[in-house]
């Protein structure tokens, strides 16, 4: 195989000299055309990862916000599509796999669009090691129900062998990852489907024995569960929407598959749109059932239960679906593991860019010549998210957690930079059409604005000791002290990178523009 006739390489000092270029979005040779909207929209889902997400934010979601559950929900997916808007506004005009630290840059300059890189960087690495933990618990779960033995789950918690298997399938989620994405898609289409189909029986079986009378706790379903004013108070709110904010993360993977998507202007931005629609629905079927079913009481199945909150699906699994509960567990074991794989995508894509914009050294923007995939940005995301795991695991599992805990503010802050450069772009063509007025300005201002608030909020309660596992630094948060490391950490390397490589902080690689110009 040979490189694409349409692909251009890292811009270092030297090619700078002789070619002249505008300094704009260029290709960096990755497989254009091999991705479709189905293929999207199902790595898009894959990306977020709803059995998993559900069952560990349901609980916590309940105990803020009681019934409101629906409510949260959709509140918590409105700003998600404000700012899916902007995406797509930015993708039609500048389609480019570095996303948020492309357009960052071409709206507000280097610095911000660095810092919009690291936020997502620092957020999909967060979770790449996340979601490998949790594969591990579910799978020895999975085994022990299989095998009727309780005490084969507690191997889990052996840190020696939670570490080695997680590393397994960190290493096999590189190696899918570092093929061509028809290998993705192929493996996701099975993976997704499976937990797909897994949720509707559970929330279908869940309605009928409500219907049927034999649910634990019948609640009767009511249009007041979808009314966010009905919400006791605004810390619940905020601490409910927060909760929100982070089971729909991930639909911004089809935005970095933009250069390898058939149709690479509208495509990513339809698959992005489609697939935060398609998630909320799902989200707000299986809310509405699993508190009809178990009601949010305190009881032994009641979703306000503390002891059963950390992962509700697994607990109602056996009194809702019987012999077949063991599928809802293998359903978050695929899912878990599915998503392991396609986040790969965005971090990988997003150090590609920014290698081959010069913002990181020429090693970034390597691209494998037989997959015409980002190879070595790929190994990097691995081995950065693996060694992190396994020190954080050994080291405390408080201080791992309270750093998951930290990812919202990370949501928050790249999402809400890339939703503003979506209006500062567009500023001079805001009052050219009504649907610019609503798409360009209206739409990513208010989402931007929504995140805004949520990334101070949580930043100032993330002070409290009491904030994530209770643990403090001086009397102040762990969850806080994690966040202000990670974002330092970025300005730190930011500024190395400033040192090293200035070409690009010059705007000699990647220029501000407008989209007028």
């Amino acid at each position: 195989m040979t490189q694409q006739p349409d692909y251009q390489p890292p811009l270092t000092e030297a090619t700078r000299a002789v070619d002249g270029a505008e300094h704009g979005i260029t290709k960096k040779g990755l497989s254009a055309g091999s991705v479709g909207l189905i293929g999207a929209i199902v790595i898009g889902i894959s990306c977020i990862a709803p059995a998993y997400t559900l069952t560990a934010a349901l609980g916590p979601t309940v105990s803020e916000v009681g019934v409101q559950v629906p409510a949260i929900i959709l509140v918590g997916f409105i700003p998600m599509l404000l700012v899916a808007f902007g995406y797509r506004e930015l993708n039609r005009r500048m389609p480019d796999s570095g996303t948020s630290f492309t357009w960052a840059t071409r709206a507000f300059g280097p610095w911000i669009g660095w810092m919009a890189g690291w936020g997502l960087i620092a957020a999909t690495i967060l979770v790449l090691s996340n979601l490998a933990g949790i594969a591990v618990d579910f799978l020895f779960l999975l085994i022990s129900q299989i095998a009727g033995n309780p005490e084969i789950a507690d191997l889990a918690a052996n840190p020696l062998i939670n570490v080695t298997v997680c590393l397994l399938f960190v290493a096999a989620a590189t190696w899918v990852s570092y093929r061509d994405m028809q290998t993705t898609q192929k493996l996701q289409y099975w993976l997704v489907g499976f937990q797909v189909l897994v949720l509707l029986l559970f929330a279908g079986a869940a309605l009928v024995e409500v219907a049927n009378g034999n649910a634990f706790d019948a609640t009767a379903i009511e249009l007041s569960w979808f009314n966010p004013f009905a919400v006791e108070s605004f810390s619940a709110f905020a601490a409910g929407l927060s909760l929100s904010i982070f089971i729909f993360w991930g639909w911004d993977v089809t935005l970095t598959m933009n250069e390898e998507t058939k149709g690479s202007e509208k495509t990513p931005g339809r698959a992005a749109t489609i697939t935060v629609v398609t998630i909320v629905v799902l989200y707000l079927l299986i809310a509405v059932a699993l508190i009809a079913y178990a009601g949010v009481g305190t009881g032994e199945f009641g979703l306000g239960n503390p002891d059963i909150q950390d992962n509700v699906f697994f607990h109602l699994a056996g009194p809702i679906l019987g012999p077949l509960a063991v599928l809802v567990s293998l359903a978050v074991l695929t899912s878990s593991a599915s998503s392991l794989q396609s986040t790969f995508v965005s971090p990988a894509r997003t150090l590609l860019a920014m290698g081959h914009y010069g913002a990181l050294p020429e090693k970034f923007a390597k691209v494998s010549p037989r997959f015409f995939t980002p190879g070595y940005a790929t190994i990097v995301s691995a081995v950065v998210a693996s060694v992190f795991y396994a020190v954080m695991r050994f080291l405390s599992e408080d201080v791992l957690w309270d750093t998951i805990t930290a990812l919202g503010m990370m949501i928050c802050f790249y999402y809400g930079i890339t939703a503003f450069a979506c209006v500062w772009f567009f500023r001079k063509v805001w009052w050219r059409s009504v649907r610019n007025f609503f798409f360009t300005l209206l739409f990513p201002l208010l989402g931007g604005v929504i995140l805004g608030v949520l990334f101070f909020t949580t930043l100032i309660d993330s002070m409290n000791p009491d904030y994530g596992s209770g643990s403090d630094i001086f009397g102040v948060g762990l969850v806080f002290v994690l966040g202000m490391v990670v974002l330092l950490s970025g300005v730190v390397i930011m500024v190395w990178q400033w040192w090293k490589r200035p070409g690009f902080f010059r705007g000699e690689t990647l220029t501000r523009a407008s989209a007028e110009d």
